[in-house]
């Protein structure tokens, strides 16, 4: 069978040595690619340096590739045989995580969800039209994680959307931009109102909003629409 490319998950490194080992002796045209999350990539700061070096490890969706200090065995064998080494950024292991529930219908933890998440993300544009690999190891998420990687995937898709709308504080205001959103398909979520921060006159009231969309090209026609219809639309999670 013809195979262009294997990705690999990374954290010890221990997958990544043993796979890249196997893969380079039966198929040595093969490219094989490690991914790290941004928040721990100990694999790729000790390829730099030639030696295991210590690396500092936030929280991360990918929690069991959070390994610090990479195996020394691991790195002496995988180093010689791992063509690239890619990061990704959380949101991508995020929006990887939700594509394989609802596209493969299964549930996959942030660790073996990366290597998709590289493909999302653009980081490997050499590999369109090739017949590639992704290893998806890992099922071992916490229910209350997988809520939260599948909201933060929806937000990162355009799907789930948060603003802040300045509307008339008069009866049926806060019902007007109910029925706007309402009649161009968006679904309101969360909705919360405040008066006493405002600074405009104070016949109006400030409205947050946290609303479902489509896709992104929806959530753009949401954004226009409500900059046509009121004059202070504040868009995005930086004004919550």
């Amino acid at each position: 069978t013809r195979l262009d490319a294997c990705i690999i998950p990374v954290g010890g490194g221990g997958l990544l040595a043993g796979t890249a080992l196997a893969i380079k002796n039966l198929k040595p045209n093969v490219q094989v690619i490690g991914v790290e999350s941004e928040n721990c990539p100990s694999f790729s700061a000790s390829l730099k340096a030639k030696k295991a070096v210590y690396t500092e490890s936030l929280s991360t969706l990918a929690d069991g590739l959070a390994v610090p200090l990479v195996g020394v065995n691991a790195l002496e064998t995988a180093k010689d045989y791992t063509d690239k080494m890619v990061v990704v950024k959380e949101e991508s292991i995020a929006l990887a995580i939700l594509r394989l529930i609802e596209v493969e219908k299964s549930v996959i933890e942030g660790a073996g969800a990366v290597g998709l998440a590289a493909v999302i993300e653009g980081l490997l544009p050499e590999l369109k039209n090739k017949k590639v690999v992704i290893a998806l190891c890992g099922g071992n998420i916490d229910t209350t994680i997988l809520g939260r990687a599948i909201e933060r995937g929806l937000a990162v898709d355009g799907r789930l959307v948060r603003f802040v709308v300045t509307v008339s504080d008069r009866p049926g205001g806060i019902a007007e931009l109910a029925k706007l959103l309402s009649s161009n398909g968006a679904s309101i979520k969360d909705m919360f109102h405040e008066r006493a921060w405002l600074k405009s006159d104070v016949f109006s009231v400030q409205v947050k909003v946290v609303a479902e969309t489509r896709d992104q090209e929806h959530a753009d026609e949401i954004h226009a629409i409500l900059k046509a219809n009121y004059k202070q639309v504040a868009w995005g999670p930086r004004h919550f």
